[in-house]
């Protein structure tokens, strides 16, 4: 009999990565109590904050992304790789996990390679509806990968792919009967519409300048804007805070409560956020970064927009169509109503469970088994 269970999860380098890997890991926990787990993870990089907040135990690998041009720490990579690779086998070693689970991100090839090597069962798991460098580099290799969008059989083989979605936070599951505490947490006071702008943790830039652009519009269209300027942007745009109708934010903690009290919602279109927004159930406009690799953003944005469940505005064309693409979306109910519905009907609110079922079938293959059993 195989226990406790050991889990060892690796994805980092962005939140999209190491939240799902943190979600996954607390279902884990929650089905079995004296699971140990590992996490592993760049040296330097947020992961290595974020996780033990989470609770959780990481060490750290000396391995940093491929950059888009020629630089000094492309040039290193090969060595920080198989230096990754062998540290990488000596935690196996030393932790002996049942499972090696991977979330993308550079930390996560090094140890599920060495995981695959060490014929240790293997699942990863993939936010994008474009893959990741690392993801792909390990979907001949590993057991099982979940996804949270169709048509991944273009990147990886469509023997392994399971549609599950991606992990989200359990308290937006439901969110419509917090309208009014979320009203009363904000301070809105009348029944004007309320506009949630999203750019991320750290800040989006060109959002936050059209945002500013368009204070105007905003409060001549009697709207409330609950504004996220994030990190790098909050001292710039926190002025903007004493105008009527406007609160800027550096971080909403109560992400429930944003998005209940929105009715319409602007945000980038990073992997979990398109997760988060279709189980929202809201009207979006979705402005994707372009600055990420492969344009990823782009991408997810338009596998929802395509299915007419959200409205696609690129950075390029902002000064020319956020004006009338806003107008439609506010001034129709029945493109309000269009859209949630759309959106909804994309939603993927058991995923992370649906995850961990496969891990638990792969352990089973594996012949491990629980206490329980």
């Amino acid at each position: 009999m195989n226990s406790p269970l050991r889990v060892i999860l690796s994805g980092g380098g962005t939140g999209g990565h190491i939240f799902p890997a943190i979600a996954i890991a607390n279902e884990i926990k929650l089905r079995f109590p004296d699971t140990e787990f590992l996490f592993v993870g760049a040296k330097d990089r947020m992961e290595m904050q974020s996780v033990p907040k989470a609770g959780y135990r990481i060490t750290g690998l000396w391995i940093s992304g491929i950059q888009r041009k020629i630089t000094p720490e492309n040039l290193m990579f090969p060595v920080k790789l198989i230096s990754s690779i062998y540290k990488s086998k000596k935690i196996l070693r030393s932790f002996k996990p049942h499972i090696a689970i991977g979330t993308g991100g550079f930390a996560s090839g090094p140890l599920l390679k060495a995981a695959v090597d060490k014929k240790i069962p293997t699942l990863i798991q993939e936010q994008n509806s474009h893959a990741g460098i690392t993801n792909k580099w390990l979907a001949g290799k590993v057991d099982k990968i979940c996804v949270a969008f169709q048509g991944m059989e273009k990147y990886f083989p469509v023997e392994k792919i399971v549609l599950t979605g991606n992990p989200v936070r359990q308290d937006l599951l439901e969110i419509s009967s917090k309208k009014e505490k979320a009203r009363k947490y904000f301070g809105l006071k009348d029944d004007r519409k309320v506009v949630l702008v999203l750019g991320g943790s750290l800040g989006a830039k060109a959002i936050n300048e059209l945002i500013e652009d368009q204070l105007e519009l905003l409060k001549s269209n009697k709207t409330h804007v609950i504004w996220q300027s994030g990190k790098l942007y909050f001292e710039r745009f926190k002025k903007h805070s004493e105008e009527d109708g406007i609160q800027v934010h550096e971080f909403l903690e109560r992400m429930d409560l944003a998005y209940a009290a929105a009715d319409i919602i602007i945000s980038r279109a990073g992997a979990i956020s398109v997760s988060e927004l279709c189980i929202v159930g809201k009207p979006v406009i979705f402005i994707p970064s372009p600055n990420v690799a492969e344009d990823h953003q782009t991408k997810n944005a338009l596998a929802i927009s395509s299915k007419n469940a959200a409205i696609l505005l690129k950075e390029e064309n902002l000064s020319s169509d956020f004006e009338p693409l806003f107008l439609e979306v506010l001034k129709s109910k029945s493109k309000q109503k269009e859209l949630s519905e759309n959106i909804k009907k994309m939603a993927k609110p058991n995923a992370t469970k649906e995850i961990v079922d496969q891990v638990m079938e792969l352990l089973s293959a594996h012949n491990w088994k629980s206490k329980k059993n």
